[in-house]
């Protein structure tokens, strides 16, 4: 059966336009997984040697001069990831005016708890 121009219904239009919208979403879905997979990590040893030179600053420093510090260079987005971590996991603050190591280790705690008083 064929429809003539004027009897062609509306609805196919919209079921096209939504259609495509979905697609789209889609494409971009993938974008956004291939990306993450891609994404570079820091490794180990580059965490550490950031990680031992906070320490031994041990006062607010500013992430220039952190990166000046460092034995080695690091890529600024590299060092920008460690920091989040860091920062997530609980070893530094990041404030407005630098960063600070605030991570206690434990042999530090102990002679914290064992010079106190019980209660």
């Amino acid at each position: 059966m064929f429809f003539k121009k004027s009897h062609k219904p509306k609805h196919l239009y919209i079921n096209t336009f939504f259609i495509d919208i979905n697609i789209y979403q889609i494409l971009i879905k993938m974008a956004q997984i291939i990306l993450e997979k891609n994404k570079h990590s820091p490794r180990l040893n580059t965490v550490l040697m950031v990680e031992e030179t906070l320490k031994k600053v041990g006062e607010l420093i500013t992430v220039a001069e952190l990166k000046r510090r460092l034995p080695k260079k690091v890529m600024h987005q590299t060092l920008l990831q460690i920091l989040d971590y860091l920062q997530i996991s609980g070893k530094i603050l990041i404030g407005t005016k630098g960063i600070l190591w605030i991570f206690t280790e434990r042999k530090e705690l102990d002679k914290l708890i064992n010079s106190g008083t019980e209660v």
